[in-house]
């Protein structure tokens, strides 16, 4: 009798996926060590497992030839270790409508300085913002209406995210590797990003973690954006500088900041972003909730047995 194909699958979702015949789910809790009885697996999905735990399942699994993650960063997961032999793939898509959800929130809470309407509200004080409001962008970031949105990482998530910005006005371009249209929006390339964002009401970066992108936004281009702009970050922290960031809020020379990421999280508890009064600060929640994963652990075990192709592949074995 052939042996069934077991994959371990993280007690941080629902393991009662219906998986194809010839595959046996083996839950696992990522807080916990691995049982020695998992070694012959051959298959890993991972979902809230530290970098260490990830790092000591490399020679825990020495069957492995699938890693599924369920986040979008793979990064960490190749660091690990894991041989040249074990195919690598990420959750794209399983967040594009989360993360546009909270880009959304994020978006809406800085044009309507919810933060602000919130202190006073801890204060026991009838908000100034109440009463005659302006809707002009240029003299202060207002409204979504007529609002010249930018989109800086036109991937999934900002194309799930830009008709949400249409919808309440907002005039949406997007920036990505090349230039083109996509889905009826006007997509620029990445070299040209520059001339846009002294046009720019509201900047949102869903850009990834690499070194192309490292401080993507430095001081010189948060110095092309107006003062009244925002900055909405649900991409990567390491994307924005943000000692440059830091100095042009507390001067004046941007509006405000709506931030989910940051370069070291938890944010530091010394830093300036805590405290300025023009900044919202969300602790990486934009994603952490995936949808449709079972279908693709689903379809990538089925294509480990040779039904398909795998999904999603972003290191494949060699």
């Amino acid at each position: 009798m052939t042996r069934p194909l077991e994959i371990l699958l993280p007690t941080t979702i629902d393991t009662t996926i219906a998986l194809p015949g010839g595959v046996r789910a083996t839950p696992y809790d990522p807080a916990a060590e691995l049982p020695a009885s998992t070694t012959d697996a051959q298959g890993l999905v991972l979902w809230g497992c530290s970098a260490a735990w990830t790092k000591a399942a490399v020679s825990r699994l020495p069957r492995l030839r699938w890693v599924q993650t369920l986040g979008a960063g793979w990064e960490a997961v190749a660091a690990a270790g894991f041989g040249d032999d074990v195919v690598i793939c990420n959750g794209a898509t399983l967040h594009d409508a989360t993360v546009a959800e909270h880009a959304l929130m994020l978006s809406l809470a800085a044009a309507r300085r919810l933060d602000l309407l919130l202190r006073a509200q801890f204060a026991g004080e009838w908000s100034r913002r109440g009463g005659l409001q302006d809707l002009d962008n240029a003299r202060e970031f207002t409204t979504l209406a007529g609002a010249r949105c930018l989109i800086w990482g036109f991937g999934g998530i900002g194309r799930t995210l830009a008709p949400y910005l249409r919808m309440l006005g907002a005039e949406v371009t997007g920036v990505a590797s090349t230039a083109g249209e996509r889905d009826g929006f006007r997509v620029v390339a990445g070299d040209d990003v520059d001339g846009l964002l002294p046009a720019t009401d509201l900047l949102i970066m869903i850009l990834p973690d690499d070194d192309a992108t490292r401080h993507a936004l430095d001081a010189r281009r948060i110095g092309l954006l107006p003062p009244t702009a925002w900055l909405v970050n649900v991409g990567r922290g390491s994307t924005v500088d943000e000692s440059a960031l830091a100095e042009a809020l507390a001067g004046g020379r941007l509006g405000g900041a709506a931030l989910d990421v940051f370069e070291t999280e938890p944010l530091p508890a010394g830093s300036p972003l805590w405290t300025l009064p023009n900044v919202i600060v969300s602790p990486h929640a934009a994603g952490g909730r995936p949808r449709g994963y079972a279908e693709l652990i689903a379809h990538n075990a089925a294509a480990l047995l040779g039904t398909g192709s795998l999904r999603n592949v972003v290191r494949a074995a060699r």
